[in-house]
């Protein structure tokens, strides 16, 4: 056996870089992904959402009252957008997502601090993400014993202990009473592990065929690109509603997680999310060279799904650059379809604000898929 050869060695490394280089989209990928993957950690992702959407339904105007809201807000964890709903309005921004709380003053609200009697509020809390409000909740809490200091004065202030807190806070976990995290990441995992699967399949069966040397034959045919398209995405959608049924079946038996809402309504905006994320696929695939490339591109859109979506950290609690570039994605649109068909009982009036963005996504993304396929045909 030859001696160990520096030069052959130093060939083959040369060679290997050169292939590396010649292949842009990977190396692309390989550098582009722990980038993306550091800006969204380090900028992105935050555990503590502060300026929560909250809606004020008081029955009692007064200084009392507007204490507490100007220390709610000073807290930083709430940012009030509708300070005087009626109960009525308020649960219906509660049930959209519009709103995170709803803190109800009730009308004897004044009369029983001045009396010393010790008065209480309600805090409604949307709490299908637990994660997203209990730090606002516990905030809150805290600040109930100090918020009127200062206000309560003469007789009414002497009758108070001073360890006793003049209000007492009422806290109603809607749609997830326990607040329980299942009730929150079972629904979402719908949505994640559909996107995964649909983008990578429909990629991968565009570029094996390429790989295997039957895409010429299929060029050949008189199959129109949008013909194409849709033969290639349906059999995905069929296996989509049999992975549902798989996730369906495990979050009723072994994690309890409720349906309120209509499961028709879920069945057909699944199909709607499915077909928008397969659409995806079918775009990779006109893109990508091989099934490496286009397992990177599967991967380099799912990361940002994953974690600017509202599934794994607080949606709220991202900045704003963040969440425009979430509100672009599928998963965001089709998470807060899911929790609140599955949690709220939303129907599809309540769920427009999140169908249509889908739609919208759909036909973008196959007017491109369909251009691209057409450009291959010359």
């Amino acid at each position: 056996m030859n001696a160990w050869s520096w030069t052959r060695m130093a060939a083959v490394f040369i060679k290997e870089c050169q292939q590396m280089l010649r292949d842009r989209l990977t190396f692309a990928m390989a550098v582009g992904i722990p980038v993306l993957q550091l800006l969204l950690f380090g900028y992105a992702i935050n555990t503590d959402p502060k300026g929560l959407p909250t809606a004020i339904v008081s029955q009692d105007p007064g200084p009392f009252e507007r204490s507490i809201v100007a220390a709610m807000q000073s807290s930083g964890y709430f940012r009030v957008v509708a300070p005087a709903p009626s109960e009525a309005e308020a649960e219906a921004l509660l049930l959209k997502g519009e709103v995170q709380f709803v803190l109800q003053v009730p009308g004897n609200f004044t009369q029983r601090l001045l009396r010393g009697e010790g008065a209480h509020l309600l805090l409604v809390a949307d709490a299908t993400d637990p994660s997203a409000s209990g730090n606002a909740v516990s905030a809150l809490q805290q600040l109930m014993g100090t918020v009127l200091k200062h206000d309560l004065t003469g007789a009414a202030g002497a009758r108070l202990a001073p360890a006793q807190l003049p209000i007492e806070l009422r806290v109603h976990r809607r749609y997830n009473p326990e607040g329980l995290s299942r009730f929150n990441i079972v629904p979402g995992l719908i949505g994640t592990i559909l996107t995964m699967t649909m983008v990578m399949l429909t990629s991968l069966a565009m570029t094996r065929e390429r790989e295997r040397g039957t895409m010429e034959n299929l060029l050949a045919t008189p199959v129109r690109p949008l013909e194409v398209m849709v033969g290639k995405i349906l059999p995905y959608v069929s296996l989509g509603y049999v992975q549902l049924g798989v996730i369906m079946g495990a979050a009723w038996a072994l994690f309890d997680v409720p349906m309120v809402g209509s499961p028709t309504l879920l069945l057909t905006l699944l199909g709607l999310f499915m077909v928008a994320n397969l659409a995806v696929g079918f775009t990779f695939s006109t893109l990508a060279q091989n099934q490496l490339q286009a397992m990177q591109m599967t991967f380099f859109f799912f990361l940002p799904s994953m974690l600017l979506s509202g599934f794994m950290f607080p949606f709220r609690g991202m900045p704003h650059w963040a969440q425009v570039l979430g509100e672009v994605l599928p998963l965001t649109h089709f998470l807060r379809i899911v929790r609140g068909i599955m949690l709220k009982g939303s129907t599809a009036a309540e769920l427009w604000p999140d169908v249509w963005p889908l739609a919208a996504f759909l036909l973008a993304v196959s007017l491109v898929a369909v251009a691209r396929y057409r450009r291959t045909l010359d």
